[in-house]
């Protein structure tokens, strides 16, 4: 850990540090730095003889982990409820994982075959995985958080297992002064079990950002928090004081007095308006001139239902299914699915929940749907283009009927609806609802218990040809929603994951927004209800745009719920109508940007 230099210095400059902001709101206090025993790993063979040998200390540390990650859980009751709903699952999955998982297999089979020592293998193995899941398809798409968080916890257990092989300590707070900023070059999802809640002013790391478990974690927690500071480590000084903003992501160490004084100020107004906030949960989603707005949750994992159900949220209006087939040797099958997704609509109480159809491209690092013979070995060259969505269902029709099988016999605790991702095509829908009626008939001759009718059955628009297609889908279709952050990769040819400093991806483009409008006309000749589920949704300043041009629907994380609600809550739909008209004529992405920021 990094010591307090007793030497006399002059005051240090005042230095702003950008980073993300993960939970909002204003820290100020005194640097403490919780350094992490650095992991030093010495590639090694081994001979034969030793493979037993290495094999026994893996065995070991993964018993030791076992052990550790049960006494994280049971440490579990001292942090918010909430906390505990989020990272509960999330140690229990990794304890799961050293069992018989496809990471654990491998490095094994890595000690075996490759004659390499047990660190090596873990090592090797483990950042070989998580390397897969970030270069996989869902990465630059709509589950690129989903991808994030997943290749998180096979780096996190692999940490694990070999700071216990090479039997080196793990991170400690203990001694940390209260009420000071605690500074690390990471966090790791379960140092959240060691953090008490009301010891820390804030909380700011070097590394990370806002997609990762680690960022769902710390908002649950409620601490003020911003990742992802470059430079941070390098520039702060232990004892030295800073000031946090974790609504902007901005770091000011060394604070003159005007912006300590400015500082204390917004600290003071942002706890009255989360005070606000929480009176909000109570009150109608309407618009000044009582227009009602639906807002909705998406999930991606389990561990996000108790941010749900706390938001205030109508109900799911996307529910991913990707996790399910995360980290599996097979297929779930349809009582594994029905369990997750009972529990959501049990969750919701009569709230409605939109559950999404697997969207996963061919991807070799699918062990499950490799294994069925459902994805080939070796990758596409251009998988956002290639077999994803409904098209790989479509060739598998196994998966598809287990799906909707599972999503039937769920749908008698409460409504639910079922999206088709990726449709270009009316027959692509025609494949599903055809499907469909062979599952309620095959349940029906089975009697199992099904809802009086059938699910709504809906589609992603997420590519200009299902715009344009609008009209001709909706006469197949029971509802639409748009998924932005795909919608606007495919209309500007452009990844989600380009540095935003090329300005290429921007969802606020007017060609961009044009789609959407289209969209929402289709939707509304047809009769056919139209929700926007993309990131886009989750922004508060782009609500009265969403508005104006015609969503009434709108799904975004769970956090962001409150926050668009009391903007929805402050505009009219004239004026909202009269920003999109202007934002439609607009010649690009930054007049947009101009039109929203004069608004507020």
């Amino acid at each position: 850990m990094r010591q307090a230099d007793p030497s006399p210095r002059k005051p240090r400059r005042q230095i702003t540090l950008p980073g993300s902001g993960v939970v909002p709101g204003i820290a100020i206090g005194p640097i403490a730095f919780a350094a992490e025993p650095k992991l030093e790993i010495t590639r090694q063979k081994i001979a034969a003889a030793d493979i037993a040998a290495e094999r026994r200390r893996l065995d070991e540390a993964v018993v030791r982990a076992r052990q550790q990650l049960i006494k994280l859980r049971a440490r579990l009751a001292h942090l918010p409820e909430e906390s505990e709903g989020e990272l509960g699952p999330l140690l229990d999955a990794h304890v799961h994982m050293l069992d018989k998982s496809r990471l654990m297999r491998a490095i094994y089979a890595a000690i075996e075959e490759k004659l390499v020592s047990a660190t090596t293998a873990v090592l090797d193995v483990s950042e070989a995985q998580a390397a897969s899941i970030l270069q996989s398809p869902r990465a630059g798409t709509d589950d690129s958080g989903a991808a994030a968080r997943q290749a998180e916890e096979v780096r996190e257990l692999g940490r694990r297992l070999l700071r216990n092989l090479i039997h080196l300590p793990f991170r400690s707070f203990a001694g940390l002064p209260p009420g000071s900023l605690l500074v690390a070059d990471a966090l790791r999802p379960a140092d959240a079990a060691l953090i008490a809640p009301d010891h820390f002013a804030g909380i700011i790391t070097e590394e990370g950002g806002d997609v990762g478990h680690t960022a769902v974690m710390l908002r649950a927690i409620g601490i003020p928090a911003v990742l992802g500071v470059n430079g941070l480590i390098g520039a702060a000084r232990e004892g030295s004081l800073a000031v946090l903003d974790g609504t902007t992501g901005q770091i000011t160490l060394n604070p003159g007095p005007r912006l300590l004084a400015d500082a204390a100020q917004s600290r003071t107004r942002f706890a009255s308006a989360q005070r606000g906030l929480a009176r909000l949960r109570r009150l109608a989603s309407t618009t000044a001139d009582h227009l009602p707005i639906e807002l909705q949750a998406n999930i991606e994992l389990p561990f996000e239902l108790p941010m749900v159900v706390r938001s205030g949220a109508s109900g799911v209006g996307l529910m991913r299914t990707e996790f399910l087939f995360m980290n599996r040797d097979s297929l779930p099958d349809e009582a594994t699915q029905l369990a997750i997704y009972r529990d959501t609509i049990e969750a919701m109480d009569g709230d409605p929940v939109t559950i999404r159809l697997l969207d996963w491209g061919s991807d070799k690092e699918v062990e499950a749907l490799v294994a069925a013979g459902l994805v080939p070995e070796t990758r596409e060259e251009n998988p956002a283009l290639g077999l994803r969505g409904v098209r790989l269902l479509g060739n598998a029709p196994m998966v598809l009927e287990t799906q909707l099988a599972a999503m039937l016999r769920a749908a008698v605790y409460g409504p639910v609806r079922i999206l088709i991702p990726m449709v270009c095509r009316p027959r692509e829908i025609t494949l599903v609802r055809d499907a469909m009626d062979r599952v309620w008939r095959r349940l029906e001759a089975e009697h199992v218990r099904l809802p009086a009718t059938k699910p709504p059955l809906g589609v992603m628009i997420e590519t200009p040809a299902a715009v344009i297609a609008g009209a001709t889908l909706a006469r197949y279709a029971d509802f639409f929603a748009i998924g932005t952050n795909d919608l606007t990769m495919y209309a500007l040819a452009a990844d989600r994951g380009l540095p935003a400093r090329f300005g290429l991806y921007d969802a606020l483009e007017p060609p961009v927004l044009r789609l959407i409008a289209m969209t929402v006309a289709a939707g509304d000749v047809a009769g056919i209800p139209v929700s926007l589920c993309g990131e886009l949704a989750s922004r508060p300043e782009a609500a009265p745009l969403l508005i104006g041009l015609g969503l009434r629907s709108l799904s975004m994380h769970g956090g962001a719920i409150l926050r668009v609600k009391r903007v929805v809550r402050s505009v009219t739909l004239s004026r909202c109508e009269a920003l999109a008209a202007a934002a439609l004529g607009a010649s690009e992405a930054s007049t947009v940007h101009d039109l929203l920021d004069a608004y507020k």
